[in-house]
Order: C-alpha cells, then structure tokens, then sequence
C-alpha cells in the first residue's frame, strides 16, 4: 500500500532525525501551552508511536510487486525500534521510579541514540530510492 510505504519513510526520518539530534526537555511546565518542538515530551511521544504503528503495518502491507516480508522487512524494523526508544524517553522522562531491567535498557540505548537515528535515516533513504528491491 503506498499510502504506508510514504508514511513509514516519512516517520523514519522524522524520527531519526529526533533521535540525532537529542534529548528530551527537561522540566517543562505541564500546564504551558503546546509549543512545536522535536524536544517537546507531547511531540516525541505521538511521533513514536506513529513510527510505531507505522512499522508495524508496514509488516503486514508490502509495497505492490515487492517481496510481502523481506521487502520492507529493514524499514519496518527500523520504525519499530525507533518508536520504541521515543516512547521509552517520554515514559522515562515522566516516571521518577523505573524497574532495573529498564535502566539497564536505558544505558544501552543513551549510548547508541545517534547511532541508532542514523541507521534509522539510512533505512528511510534506502527504502525510499529502492522501494521494489527484496532486501531493503
């Protein structure tokens, strides 16, 4: 489905470019207003778990004449664990008491964020310039 395939470049490279470019904000007043930011907590929320959902039904919907599974098999994984780490900052950013296996998971992912934003980047890229290829 096209609509999909724009959607999870789209959200590929929105959200590694927010997780190059850095971190959550801290200490924002719950009751300003919604300022449009990539550190807005609100923001980086919604865009993860759109990047999310949409490398979850990038899964379940090929590109037409594309391979059903190993197609988008890269960009649908790079959309998923990017919107898992959007979502795991907000959830963090927002909880002052978080389990051990998560704290864990946190060093893990602060160490290779911008890694990660880039390797997400490059599989948008890639996917957009070589939509009907099998492996990309």
């Amino acid at each position: 489905m096209v609509q999909i395939y724009f959607l999870s470049v789209f959200f590929n490279v929105l959200a590694g470019y927010v997780l190059v470019t850095g971190g959550v904000e801290e200490g924002t007043d719950p009751e300003a207003k919604f300022r449009f930011s990539i550190n807005n907590g609100t923001f980086r929320l919604i865009l993860g778990a759109l990047t999310g959902i949409t490398g979850l039904l990038k899964l379940l919907s090929p590109v037409q004449g594309d391979v059903p599974v190993a197609g988008d098999l890269l960009s649908a994984l790079a959309g998923l664990a990017a919107g898992l780490i959007l979502v795991f900052d907000f959830y963090r950013s927002r909880s002052s008491l978080v389990p051990e296996p998560l704290e864990r998971a946190e060093l893990l992912l602060s160490r290779g964020r911008k890694w990660i934003g880039f390797a997400v980047i490059a599989a948008a890229i890639l996917h957009f310039m070589f939509s009907a290829v099998p492996l990309i």
